[in-house]
């Protein structure tokens, strides 16, 4: 009989062959940077520090579109140059416990957050009963860690509201937006609303938009008759509202940063995809509805890590942090079948990634981690197809003309979300964990297992 030590070195034995041989064919593409980091990365072992990068609705044909427009089809981006790549699966669950094959994004991120599956909708909380399950964020605040969440949706969208957060019903944003969570009310004893929760919890950095539901007064409890953003300041909150603002603050400090009243404007802009098609058109890079003093999402995401780290350093501690960074709008734009706005969300999130690398390169006790909470319906199709739903064609960086059609609802209406399984990568202490299959709950498992957590 094999004993247990014995199968693990065997196992780590097998993982630095075949990562090895992966590394001697890839590495001329330039997938990754060395052989030796593909190595690193299948070790155990515990990190001090974990960034957990989600672009929203990321699935590999919106990945593709991106790096095909941007970089080139034999381009890579930021985000595909990570050791080691497995794809992991996205299902919810029906209040049962079977299988709602495609996911929202607030099922899914509460399927990483806490490690339990829930129904499409919940934040938090389990499918049948409703009950509250603690998040990895609550358990790296419980073990000493910073902690921080950066996106570029409202701070009480689905994604970022997982963390810090557990709520019947997504809607249930700000004070006023609680119809369909009457129980999480603070007047029938609950916790209030998602924007309550999150200032209530102390999360670090806080920065995103949404300022519209913080600006809502709370109804009941100690904080009644102010408004959110108020409640914030009293629990010692910096409140800033752009770029400016967000370059003062000042460490030890927790830091809210309300970027926009909803959520933050995207960076490129172009045309809509339409029936039959469009012209071919050049995306614009620089939208001008979007205010110049709103900081990119690598901006927010470089100062997040600066506080979290300077935090922690003023305190002599020991443990690092827990970052979250959300590129939302790859969804929203995918929703709402416009090609040039996912491009540049998608752009944005690797440059966000890029900052996540570059702070691992220097501090190799990171784990980094980026993947998608679900797949979206952009797919690029030949020239000559005829789509029946909504298409657009493109000219790419590289001259070459390229169409995208979206097709998963009929036209008019907000495209959909799929059911596929999608891509997750790592570096760092315990990334080995994503080869494979996996499940959409095993990543909270390796968030858990990197920063020891109990």
């Amino acid at each position: 009989m094999v004993g247990p030590t014995r199968r693990r070195l065997t196992v780590a034995t097998a993982l630095v062959a075949a990562t090895t041989a992966a590394v001697a064919v890839t590495s001329a593409a330039g997938a990754f940077d060395n052989a030796q980091q593909a190595k690193d990365a299948i070790k155990g072992g515990k990190a001090k520090n974990v960034i957990l990068l989600i672009g929203d609705g990321m699935g590999d044909s919106e990945i593709t579109l991106a790096r095909d427009y941007t970089v080139g089809a034999n381009g890579r981006l930021n985000l595909d140059k990570f050791p080691l790549t497995g794809a992991y699966t996205t299902y919810a669950v029906h209040a049962d416990g079977t299988p709602d094959y495609v996911t929202d994004s607030a099922a899914s991120g509460s399927g990483w957050a806490t490690g339990v599956k829930t129904v499409n909708g919940r934040i938090s909380k389990t499918p049948g009963t409703d009950k509250a399950v603690r998040t990895v964020l609550e358990l790296a605040q419980k073990n000493g860690y910073a902690t921080g969440n950066v996106t570029t949706a409202e701070l009480t969208d689905a994604t970022p509201a997982v963390l810090a957060s557990h709520a019947t019903d997504r809607s249930c944003q700000g004070p006023a937006d609680m119809a369909k969570c009457p129980t999480d009310t603070i007047a029938k004893g609950g916790p209030g609303s998602i924007a309550e929760q999150s200032v209530n919890h102390k999360v670090d950095v806080l920065i995103g938009g949404g300022k519209q539901r913080f600006d809502q007064k709370v109804t009941d409890g100690r904080y009644k008759g102010l408004t959110v953003t108020e409640q914030a300041k009293k629990l010692g909150y910096q409140v800033v509202t752009d770029r400016t603002g967000l370059n003062k603050v000042k460490a030890g400090k927790p830091v809210l940063g309300l970027l926009a009243s909803g959520n933050v404007p995207v960076e490129w802009t172009g045309k809509a995809a339409a029936v039959g098609g469009t012209d071919p058109q050049r995306c614009v890079t620089n939208n001008p509805n979007r205010p110049s003093t709103t900081p990119s999402l690598a901006d927010s995401a470089t100062k997040a890590i600066q506080l979290l780290e300077a935090k922690q350093r003023a305190n002599h501690s020991k443990r690092g942090f827990f970052l979250q960074i959300e590129g939302a709008s790859i969804d929203k734009q995918d929703h709402a079948a416009d090609p040039c706005g996912q491009i540049g969300e998608t752009a944005a999130f690797d440059r966000a990634v890029k900052v996540a690398r570059a702070y691992a390169a220097k501090h190799p006790d990171t784990l980094v981690v980026t993947t998608a909470d679900h797949g979206h319906t952009s797919q690029i199709v030949p020239l000559e197809a005829t789509p029946p739903g909504l298409s657009s064609t493109l000219v790419t960086n590289e001259g070459q003309q390229l169409k995208v059609n979206y097709s998963t609802n009929t036209p008019g209406q907000s495209q959909e979300h799929t059911g596929t399984q999608v891509r997750i990568a790592a570096q760092g202490p315990q990334a080995y964990r994503v080869l494979g299959v996996t499940n959409q709950t095993d990543l909270f498992t390796t968030l858990r297992e990197a920063l020891g957590l109990r």
